[in-house]
């Protein structure tokens, strides 16, 4: 790279497969979103680095999965596996320090993976100590991470409009134990309020007990607006006391070179969001 020539914003010269998370995150905390390409195995329309979904029908194939899952490990040189949650657009915090171990492990075939533990369910974890590493899957939904001013406590969450409607960010937040402005937050890649389009249920999940959150939907049609997931994540962030909040600027359905999107594409792979800490 010639001087005077900088890298595309965020993404690592050195790690062309993730997102760092542009926040002034305190010494040892390090965290970012994965991009679709740059590292992985898994062919279209998985391609390349697919993180999940293989339980779903017609995912990707679990040892793709379980290969790019320790690709990433060893690209990233995490300190330990994540923890890999499994997701249902809830509100459940995983205290990821009481939380068991994960472990993935390839079939005498070759061909099949499988838990040896269960992949908890949660939405969210929390965590106090380092060299834990707490991830969220996403293709659109939103992932929240967290950190305290000197790190000692992060947060993950996986906030689709489910689950943010629900209160899942709250209910990370309360986890997390921190007295009001002692949280900073990054919102990772997400469907973007230029592209997501939605019905009357989303809106009313979110105006019905909080007016002011219609300021976040633009009428497009009758009975359908685009809604921005960055503007009620903030708004709901500050509802609990975090207002320094950085990122929310990226779009998964307007960036097919850069991330999955299952609004846009259907049938696709899944992203990760991810936060650790290293002392």
């Amino acid at each position: 790279m010639g001087p005077g020539t900088a890298p595309q914003v965020g993404v690592s010269a050195v790690v062309p497969f993730f997102l760092e998370a542009d926040w002034p995150a305190p010494p040892g905390v390090r965290g970012g979103s994965t991009l679709r390409h740059g590292l992985g195995a898994s062919p279209p329309p998985f391609d390349a680095l697919n993180l999940g979904g293989h339980r779903t029908p017609n995912g990707d194939a679990a040892m793709h999965v379980f290969a790019n899952r320790t690709a990433l490990r060893e690209a990233l040189a995490l300190p330990a596996d994540p923890l890999w949650l499994r997701q249902v657009h809830g509100t459940r915090v995983l205290d990821a320090d009481a939380a068991g171990p994960t472990v993935a492990a390839l079939g005498a075939d070759g061909m099949t993976a499988f838990a040896v533990d269960e992949e908890p369910e949660a939405d969210a974890a929390v965590t106090r100590r380092a060299g834990v590493v707490l991830a969220v899957l996403h293709a659109d939904c939103l992932p929240v991470l967290l950190c305290s001013d000197d790190g000692a406590v992060l947060g993950a969450a996986h906030a689709g409009w489910r689950g943010l409607a629900a209160g899942v960010v709250e209910a990370t937040v309360a986890a997390m134990r921190q007295p009001d402005g002692g949280l900073r937050a990054w919102l990772g890649p997400a469907a973007g309020p230029g592209h997501y389009e939605v019905g009357e249920e989303v809106r009313a999940a979110f105006i019905d007990g909080d007016a002011g959150a219609a300021a976040a939907f633009t009428g497009t049609r009758p009975g359908h607006w685009r809604v921005d997931l960055y503007a009620l994540a903030r708004r709901r962030l500050a509802a609990v006391g975090v207002t320094r909040v950085d990122g929310g600027v990226r779009c998964t359905i307007g960036e097919p070179g850069a991330f999955f999107s299952h609004r846009r594409d259907g049938r696709t792979g899944r992203m990760a969001s991810l936060i650790w800490r290293t002392r």
